[in-house]
């Protein structure tokens, strides 16, 4: 039902009738074709951490180490630029360009001869991963049914280990000199995200923009279309569609972009506790990450005196207990709740994380049970960390979702890379465990304190829609301070 008013508003059931859809298909085909950009991530992260490139480029520990960082820098400048964009062009066009960026940068970086090359298409292809978190999370939310959003948003945020374990198996393989000689494994090694992303850009052809975006942006017609066609597929799958309450139809005044001005007071004047609570969940689970991730070896290697083959098996139970998180606690964020759940996982990942610190102090650790302490606080870490994007993205009016993802992200980014620099100088040679010691209760405070913000500042977003949990700024009463008008059906 479309119905317009004298002023230029129409009255759209889009958002309930997204909402009301059984699981079918076409939610699968969601998922798969958007969910494997953090599965790219995860390629990507654990290849630089590699390094197989080092020798044959001629670069020393540091310059390995600036490659890295410009890839951080790319992705926080990509969600910066995308973002912005995604709220204004659309989720599609964002989530192809964006993939699409990535494919290149990466396969061209295969090639590198010199450093600066590899610099220069490490940074591209991070802004290409960068714009994917700020267009995929918002297509995600705004396309899956509200009883299955926080599952679906945690589980798809969490495969980003997926790929890491993905990226692990590749440099085992490429990176071994007696297979594949030492300057081609790993350009080989940089082609497997591309490879994949290119079988994922036919995919995403497919999925359509989203209905409740368009709706906001004066293309109602191909909205209510797209929602007929999905409809259409899932009663073709013998599924039946309740009705939608008419009561429920929302009243829009279609707009093509939002002013910065609007987007300070949205940030600032209607949601100051949500901004507190976005930038609080993102900052901490993203200094804990970097903090313990880029730094795990280094203990291992350096208290535990492992050397770095052995070291890199222990990543993959690591991996796992990341990848099985979010997995398996995904569906009690949309049934025990949000607010419960956030304040769960960040205090069990913080208590973990400060007893290992503990016995770690004593001498009461090996490297194996060491690794079993990291296991289960980022069991819990995971499905916490997944959540930080789940909130962002779902606590904000939907025409500055993607925006919002991003410049929380950006910041997160920016104040998580100090993580591994202080872990990195406190892990020294490894003769004293009293600076990690103080380094990982430092960890376990920031985690926790950001699960008591969530518990204060928290919504209760479960099984509701979006617009239920924040209206829409070009909401008609919401613009024009009344309520809504009545419509003419057309």
């Amino acid at each position: 039902m479309i119905a317009a008013e004298s002023a230029g508003a129409v009255s759209s059931l889009v958002p309930a009738r997204m909402d009301r859809l059984p699981w079918a298909r076409f939610h699968w085909m969601v998922v798969v074709g958007l969910g494997v950009s953090w599965i790219l991530d995860g390629i990507e992260i654990q290849l630089i951490s590699a390094s197989g490139y080092k020798d044959s480029l001629g670069m020393s520990s540091a310059e390995v180490g600036l490659a890295g960082t410009i890839y951080l820098i790319g992705q926080v400048v990509g969600a910066l630029v995308f973002g912005r964009l995604t709220d204004r062009w659309g989720r599609k066009r964002l989530f192809i360009a964006t993939l699409a960026l990535y494919l290149i940068a990466s396969g061209i970086a295969g090639f590198a001869w010199t450093p600066w090359f590899l610099y220069v298409w490490r940074f591209i292809a991070g802004m290409g991963i960068g714009g994917e978190y700020a267009a995929v999370n918002s297509a995600i939310d705004e396309l899956i049914p509200a009883r299955f959003r926080g599952r679906v948003d945690i589980a798809v945020n969490g495969t980003y280990w997926a790929g890491a374990m993905i990226g692990a198996v590749g440099s085992v393989f490429l990176l071994d000199h007696s297979l594949v000689p030492e300057n081609i494994g790993w350009r080989i090694a940089f082609f497997i995200g591309p490879l994949l992303g290119l079988i994922i850009i036919q995919l995403r052809r497919h999925i359509p923009e989203s209905p409740r975006w368009m709706v906001t942006h004066g293309r109602e017609e191909e909205a209510e279309g797209i929602v007929d066609d999905i409809e259409a597929s899932v009663r073709a799958q013998g599924k039946m569609l309740a009705p939608v309450d008419p009561k429920r139809a929302m009243h829009i005044v279609p707009e093509d972009a939002v002013s910065w001005a609007q987007l300070v007071d949205v940030f600032f004047r209607q949601y100051p506790s949500r901004t507190v609570l976005g930038v609080t969940m993102m900052v901490t689970q993203s200094f804990l990450y970097n903090a313990i991730f880029f730094t795990y070896a280094l203990v291992l290697q350096n208290f535990y005196h492992l050397d770095p083959s052995q070291t890199a098996v222990y990543f993959f139970p690591f991996a796992a207990g990341n990848l099985i998180g979010p997995l398996l606690l995904g569906p009690l964020f949309d049934t025990v709740g949000r607010r419960r759940m956030i304040f769960g996982t960040y205090l069990l990942a913080g208590s973990v994380l400060l007893v290992s610190a503990f016995l770690f102090r004593q001498g009461g650790l090996t490297a194996n049970t060491h690794t079993i302490f990291w296991c289960v606080s980022f069991f819990f870490a995971s499905a916490g960390a997944s959540s930080a994007y789940l909130t962002v993205s779902e606590i904000f009016p939907l025409e500055v979702r993607a925006q919002a993802i991003s410049y929380f992200f950006a910041i997160a980014q920016v104040v998580g890379s100090t993580g591994p620099l202080l872990f990195g100088w406190l892990v020294g040679e490894g003769t004293e465990r009293a600076p990690l010691f103080w380094g990982y209760v430092l960890g376990s405070v920031v985690m926790m304190v950001g699960g008591v913000v969530a518990l204060v500042y928290g919504v209760d977003a479960e099984g509701k829609g979006l617009e239920d949990i924040a209206e829409p700024l070009t909401k008609a009463d919401r613009r024009r301070g009344v309520g809504d008008a009545a419509a003419e059906t057309i």
